[in-house]
């Protein structure tokens, strides 16, 4: 499972966090702002441009879903979700923690596979249906999850892509939070069960992001 640990490449977070305030305008001075996922105070921004990658991601999906074609072609097509929605299908009238645990699960099974071996760049965020054909690496993990989960009917706000420094292995990381029943879940592709944030402490989240809001972390 070592290979699974080097998500090195994303972004924003390689840009540095004095940019994203720069140019967010957000001030840290006299901070005061809920406390959030692993425990950190976050400050809300609407500002999605910040995002590009994230962006292209939610436009492409849509434009994934609505491409015709058949399952033998070498082009990218709906036909291609089928598998994934078969399984979103069948899992529709769990529980919520159980749907959560299933779509943990099924996402994990996939191989982990650098951008760089995938699409010859550095740093590319995936689509559920290019996740599914070429595999990915974490953020990808992360991304399927979220949009699982909201083709099963849950709320976006309560749904984030996190993105943290794993202070153990020194190195930048995403993962899935989700809110349920007062508390906040991690969906991770380095670990195999649906755990509290409150029990992960070797992530230091940097910035989340939906498809309304983006926040950043700073230490209470």
């Amino acid at each position: 499972m070592a290979y699974k640990t080097q998500c090195l490449l994303i972004s924003l977070f390689l840009l540095g966090i004095s940019n994203v305030w720069s140019a967010s305008g957000t001030v840290v001075s006299g901070l005061s702002s809920p406390v959030g996922v692993f425990g950190y105070q976050q400050i809300q921004k609407k500002n999605l441009s910040l995002f590009p990658q994230w962006l292209s991601v939610l436009e492409r999906h849509l434009l994934d879903l609505k491409e015709a074609g058949d399952c033998q072609s070498t082009q990218f097509n709906r036909c291609h979700l089928r598998q994934w929605q078969a399984f979103l299908k069948a899992i529709d009238d769990l529980p919520v923690i159980e749907q959560i645990k299933r779509v943990n699960h099924y996402a994990n099974e996939k191989e982990y596979i650098l951008d760089i071996e995938n699409y010859g760049m550095a740093d590319y965020w995936a689509t559920p249906k290019e996740f599914l054909i070429n595999n990915g690496d974490c953020e990808d993990y992360a991304i399927i999850k979220m949009l699982s989960m909201k083709w099963l009917g849950y709320d976006v706000d309560a749904m984030r892509v996190v993105v943290v420094q794993d202070t153990n292995l020194r190195v930048a990381h995403a993962v899935m939070a989700i809110e349920n029943k007062n508390d906040i879940l991690i969906l991770d592709n380095q670990i195999d069960e649906v755990i509290s944030h409150a029990d992960i402490f070797h992530y230091v989240p940097v910035y989340s992001v939906n498809e309304h809001s983006w926040w950043m972390h700073v230490p209470n």
